[in-house]
């Protein structure tokens, strides 16, 4: 029983409280004067909710986990077409870290059902139709050597684990503990790539799934363990709303490969590309400019409810510099929505803004019942909402 409740925590921990407000974008990769670049931008979840871990299932197919109906679904989008459609719909759980399995018309993915129990499943593309694949391997996070090995991010007492199950022989074998959650097969090799969490600086490391040998090949962006490989060899790695490369064979140090100006891409999570490194997608938070600007325009239409959806759970409000005023959404709805309701003329101009990192930094002139003022707030952004606000 004690183990059983400790895995409903990492349930919890891996999935549920991962699930703020993401969405998938899809570019077109280009090749110009030998010098990869991305354009092309669609967001192809387009859903409010979570939608993440997109992968490629050909080079006209995206699947990734996406909310429908208050639970999480395998969504399959048809770029050609653009055109999402649905491959499972499963009541007595939810699916996530949809992947193609090689050689079959079917994909993976992780179920996690209502009950707290978690499998890993094979879908058959066209019927949607379940199967387990591994009976006693809570599996987190998953990719396939070949139709026969697949390499995990296991589930246990500390984190994750790197596992390799061969499927014809049951074998599960573990080659090392607290690992991430970024797995994928390096292009032109019969390798696998994993970020090793042993120590305080996170390494990539690859493996021979066959024999077990594992080699450090660079360092990761601090903090950092999504990522994908080229064709190449390069290895895309995000951080924030930077996209940065590395080449093992000719690069000494990581360096910017693309830079988001675009105020939906904040934080981005996720990123994968197709077979042929002709189509990139990534998932990203909504950016801390963009809902601080929606907070705005709640705020300015006395919408309490938009106003407070914002906001996280647990949102402090400060006065300048460390003084706690209150916490809690309850608590800011509470005071807000009077306000709202007793100020008919409440507008509020932005005259400057600063956006840095995961801050927001306004300078404000409010109307408020016919007097202006002026005021200046400092909004800081945590997994899409609004998680801090200095007033000064």
């Amino acid at each position: 029983m004690r183990n059983y409740l400790l895995f409903i925590v990492l349930f919890q921990f891996f999935f549920c409280a991962a699930q703020t407000d993401t969405e998938v974008y899809l570019f077109d990769i280009s090749s110009d004067k030998n010098e990869l670049k991305i354009s092309n931008k669609r967001n192809i979840s387009n859903n409010k909710g979570y939608d993440n871990q997109p992968s490629f299932y050909n080079d006209n197919i995206v699947l990734y986990a996406s909310t429908k109906a208050g639970q999480t679904d395998i969504a399959k989008y048809n770029i050609r077409d653009n055109k999402t459609e649905w491959i499972s719909s499963t009541l007595q759980g939810s699916e996530y870290s949809p992947i193609k399995i090689p050689n079959q018309k079917a994909i993976s993915s992780i179920r996690l059902d209502t009950t707290g129990k978690q499998l890993l499943y094979q879908y058959d593309f066209k019927t949607g139709n379940p199967k387990v694949l591994l009976e006693n391997l809570v599996v987190g996070y998953h990719c396939w050597y070949n139709k026969d090995i697949i390499v995990s991010s296991v589930l246990e007492d500390k984190g994750l684990s790197l596992v390799v199950s061969n499927l014809e022989n049951k074998k599960n074998t573990t080659f090392q503990k607290k690992i991430g959650r970024s797995l994928h097969k390096i292009p032109n090799t019969n390798l696998i790539s994993y970020v090793s969490k042993e120590n305080e600086q996170w390494e990539i490391k690859s493996l021979d799934p066959i024999s077990g040998e594992t080699k450090k090949i660079t360092n990761t962006i601090p903090g950092a363990e999504d990522m994908c490989w080229l064709l190449n060899g390069t290895i895309l790695m995000p951080k924030g709303n930077i996209i940065y490369k590395f080449n093992p064979k000719t690069d000494n140090r990581w360096s910017a490969f693309h830079t988001f100006s675009d105020p939906e891409i904040g934080n981005i999570t996720r990123i994968a590309t197709n077979s042929i490194n002709s189509l990139l997608t990534l998932v990203s938070d909504i950016s801390p400019e963009h809902i601080v600007q929606q907070q705005l325009d709640a705020y300015n239409s006395r919408d309490i409810d938009a106003f407070t959806a914002t906001f996280s759970e647990n949102v402090k409000v400060y006065y300048y510099p460390n003084k706690l005023s209150y916490e809690g959404k309850e608590n800011l709805k509470k005071g807000y929505a009077p306000f709202f309701e007793n100020t008919p003329d409440l507008h509020c101009d932005i005259t400057n803004r600063i956006v840095y990192g995961n801050k927001v930094i306004d300078e404000e002139l409010v109307l408020i019942n016919g007097e202006k003022i002026k005021a200046v707030a400092i909004y800081e952004v945590e997994n899409g909402k609004i998680a801090k606000v200095t007033f000064l």
